[in-house]
């Protein structure tokens, strides 16, 4: 278990626990029942103090921590008969983008998500989840291909943001960034978005301009990082923690500002604490949401998404 700065009282005392439960098995004889019970009652009591009130930048920690699951893992464990499908047909595949088609209870689904990668080899394979121009025009061929067969699509978004390097820039970034919203805004297919962990940016807009948008509890979704946004601000990417309260990037204040459709609750600690509940309960989101556009046509769904997003910042407003 990889545990995170403001986590590291509760690291000391499982790790106690484990450590006599360690020794009892190298020593039969001694029985620290008693002793490893109280230590992971008082674990789990600091647990829930921990999490029952979470700063907006503790919340940005947890959305980045390494062990929650990944779009990978949400796909090998809700999707049937899955065939992954690769490149843009223009310039190359973008390995931080995972796309193709497959069964959610049964419903065939186009799904289009963001990796991260799970190790140094892997993270480097998937560039941290942040897509080159290559792999928003991906998304757009799948989106287009969802369409013209009538399947709805599912996008999981977790990135950090759009890939910044020059050669990024020099292949159209901002227009590829665009052309993916506009996809998104066009479809006449259902398009429902779960940000599992960051989302941040144009990169996360790309994919989450849906019909219904949740949010995991822990994660985050914003213009930008809480230290570019210090950085821009105060010329201090140490104010994080304030940059973070302004932004508003938390689920629960982006719910309130209407900004996301529903919040799915995440086990106690976070996703990376329980990840087989934490996919059942997106599954069972993304069902439901699912289910909540059966029936509306394409003009409706795509009447649905405008009014949705023009409708935004706009309550409270007076004329």
């Amino acid at each position: 278990m990889n545990y995170l700065e403001f986590e590291k009282p509760l690291a000391e005392i499982e790790g106690k626990a484990a450590e006599l439960r360690a020794m009892a098995a190298a020593n039969p004889d001694m029985d620290v029942t008693r002793e490893a019970t109280a230590l992971d009652q008082k674990a789990e009591k600091l647990l829930v103090d921990l999490y029952k009130a979470l700063t907006p930048w503790r919340k940005c920690q947890v959305a980045r921590h390494p062990d929650r699951p990944h779009c990978q893992d949400y796909i090998d464990a809700l999707l049937d008969e899955f065939t992954p499908l690769a490149g843009d047909r223009g310039f190359a595949e973008d390995e931080a983008v995972i796309g193709g088609m497959g069964r959610l209870k049964g419903r065939p689904v186009m799904v289009i998500g963001q990796e991260k990668g799970k190790d140094t080899q892997s993270r480097l394979k998937r560039n941290f989840g942040m897509a080159r121009p290559e792999g928003y025009r991906k998304a757009i061929r799948l989106m287009d291909m969802a369409d013209r067969f009538g399947l709805p699509v599912v996008t999981l978004v977790d990135t950090p943001g759009a890939y910044p390097g020059k050669g990024a820039e020099e292949r159209g970034q901002a227009e590829a960034i665009a052309r993916c919203t506009q996809q998104c805004l066009s479809l006449g297919v259902p398009l429902v978005s779960v940000i599992i962990g960051e989302g941040g940016s144009g990169g996360a807009v790309a994919f989450a301009t849906a019909n219904r948008v949740a949010m995991l509890e822990h994660s985050v979704y914003s213009v930008i990082s809480p230290e570019g946004c210090a950085s821009i601000l105060w010329k201090d990417a140490e104010k994080m923690r304030e940059a973070a309260e302004a932004l508003r990037l938390t689920a629960q204040d982006l719910r309130k500002l209407e900004v996301i459709d529903r919040i799915i609750p995440e086990p106690l600690g976070g996703a990376q604490r329980n990840p087989e509940v934490m996919i059942r309960a997106v599954g069972a989101a993304l069902h439901d949401m699912l289910r909540e556009l059966d029936g509306k046509d394409a003009p409706a769904l795509r009447r649905n998404r405008r009014e949705k997003f023009l409708a935004m910042g706009a309550k409270g407003l007076t004329t």
